[in-house]
């Protein structure tokens, strides 16, 4: 599974950072990279646990940057 999601409204590279590090940590994903630049994290999990992985990236996001928008591209 493959997921693109938009984060609006990132402060910085460093937030960017351990956004992405903190994802990576998340049981079931295989790869994840958040450009600040595009804003934009990719997320590669494994199949059937889309769920639980994008609740706990959203979770980590509103943790470090409260304020950007978390919306599900594709």
């Amino acid at each position: 599974m493959r997921k693109i999601i938009k984060l609006e409204g990132l402060c910085c590279a460093n937030c960017a950072a351990k956004i992405e590090e903190g994802i990576k940590k998340v049981e079931g994903v295989k790869e994840a990279s958040l450009s600040f630049m595009t804003q934009r994290l990719t997320i590669e999990a494994e199949d059937g646990k889309e769920d639980v992985v994008i609740a706990a990236a959203k979770k980590i996001s509103n943790k470090i940057e409260p304020e950007a928008e978390f919306k599900i591209l594709r």
